[in-house]
């Protein structure tokens, strides 16, 4: 979300979490601290903490594979949830849905 303002994404952020299925988002800076989030704080940091480590492991292996390629969402699919993590340079986008039956 390099170059948007700060409205904008605070627009964004809304109309993802207004979907039904989104449980929370997080968004985490490059430390990997929550600095905004709709979910509890100790869960905010648990959810950060591991995905971030997840995300630079995937990034890492996206960019092994082919150097000019790089890592744009990662999904991850429970039997009960999905998480998407969208990584950026200053920050990760994280997004917890339940599944749609």
């Amino acid at each position: 979300m390099a170059g948007i303002g700060n409205a904008d994404v605070e627009e964004t952020l809304k109309r993802i979490e207004a979907h039904k299925s989104v449980i929370g988002t997080i968004v985490v800076n490059t430390d990997g601290i929550p600095i905004r989030t709709t979910l509890d704080n100790s869960t905010a940091i648990q959810y950060a903490g591991l995905l971030r480590q997840l995300t630079v492991m995937a990034r890492s292996t996206v960019r092994d594979v082919d150097p000019q390629n790089d890592l744009l969402v990662l999904r991850v699919r429970s039997k009960k949830h999905e998480i998407l993590v969208a990584p950026e340079n200053d920050f990760l986008l994280i997004v917890i849905q339940n599944l749609c039956e």
